[in-house]
């Protein structure tokens, strides 16, 4: 083999290692660049993904409740097809510490099978690191029959290590079909008023 061929070789070989290795990189550099940018779109395979704000947290045994600070929770909901999506109640006032529970109802008024997903979003930004869920919807994919209707919990705590100047928290979920054009979080949470408020009781245990 000629000098001239084998520097050709060489450089092929190391355009090739260069190529893999910046694909490699792709997946970290984006989830980096979303999570300065505070774009929280998740991918259906990462439905459970720390750092993210929406990781399945586990309670710890000696969790103490904050008596002192009251924060308000406000839930959102949006939604992205002909079904509808609400949950039982538009804020509540909630300690750090206090484990809470809240349902949210989905309905598919498709007259075809639907299956889909939502995804969550923060506001203020700094509170989705410390709005802990130890069980919600947002995990899964769930699928619907025509008409069919359920009710599932978000259970979360939020942590006391929490800003003190945070005294509102705007959580906000996104429904979207599966197999659709996943939609970006919501710029302006609560912009839009509800027409008839979900009634239902809250479910709270204090740890």
């Amino acid at each position: 083999m000629s000098g001239l061929n084998k520097q050709l070789l060489y450089k092929l070989v190391f355009i090739a290692f260069a190529m893999f290795g910046f694909g490699y990189a792709l997946i970290p550099m984006y989830k980096a660049i979303c999570e300065y940018s505070g774009i929280n779109i998740l991918a259906l395979g990462e439905k459970e993904q720390a750092g993210t704000g929406n990781a399945r947290y586990v309670l710890p045994k000696n969790t103490q409740v904050d008596l002192s600070r009251t924060i308000t929770v406000e839930f959102d909901t949006n939604v992205r097809g002909p079904w509808h999506f609400k949950p039982e109640t538009n804020s509540m006032q909630v300690h750090p510490g206090e484990l809470v529970t809240v349902m949210y109802e989905f309905q598919n008024s498709q007259d075809k099978v639907m299956s889909a997903q939502a995804i969550p979003s923060y506001a203020p930004k700094e509170a989705a690191a410390h709005f802990n869920k130890l069980e919600c919807f947002c995990f899964n994919q769930y699928t619907l029959a025509p008409g069919e209707k359920k009710s599932w919990p978000v259970v979360f705590v939020i942590d006391s290590k929490l800003s003190k100047e945070v005294n509102t928290i705007t959580l906000s979920y996104t429904f979207f079909e599966v197999g659709s054009k996943i939609p970006a979080a919501p710029k302006s949470p609560l912009a839009t008023l509800r027409d008839t408020p979900a009634i239902a009781v809250v479910q709270r245990a204090v740890i």
